[in-house]
């Protein structure tokens, strides 16, 4: 599957972003405005990293968006912590349906969740909520993962 001319070009900002000589931590934050801000359906967009693998607990790192309570998350709960468990995307058109859902605004009504790798290790994760009902589709999927593997250079 190809994706749209949209999420091409943007993907080449992606990479000149991972690319450039900033800091990891402002190369995330930039890379969280740049989603937030090309994609309509893209209301609230953010990192989660790995604090200690052996903990398995996730940290939320830089994100574009309203602020959430949030900021650690253990595998297995919610969608990021299952996203980080089994290293999987994850994609969830009505967060209302979802039992292990870890509710972050009232706003929100779908997220999808993209395991980022390294040599096959979890070390975080891209979580993007949104504020309608399934909006993601199999591009953003793909756009998505492909984002991730650019950012997992970063590490």
């Amino acid at each position: 599957m190809s994706m749209n001319p949209s999420f091409h070009s943007l993907l080449e900002k992606v990479r000149e972003i991972v690319e450039s000589p900033q800091q990891r931590t402002d190369k995330l934050g930039a890379l969280c405005t740049l989603l937030r801000d090309s994609v309509p359906h893209y209301d609230w967009v953010g990192f989660y990293l790995v604090d200690d693998l052996e903990a398995q607990t996730l940290v939320l790192g830089p994100f574009a968006g309203e602020p959430t309570e949030h900021v650690k998350i253990p595998f297995g709960k919610g969608i990021c912590g299952q996203a980080a468990e089994t290293r999987e995307t994850f994609i969830v058109q009505d967060v209302t349906q979802e039992s292990n859902y870890l509710s972050c605004s009232p706003k929100v009504k779908s997220e999808i969740v993209v395991p980022i790798l390294k040599e096959g290790q979890i070390i975080g994760e891209l979580d993007i909520d949104s504020h309608v009902f399934a909006p993601f589709s199999d591009e953003d999927r793909l756009f998505l993962e492909r984002v991730c593997e650019l950012v997992s250079a970063l590490f």
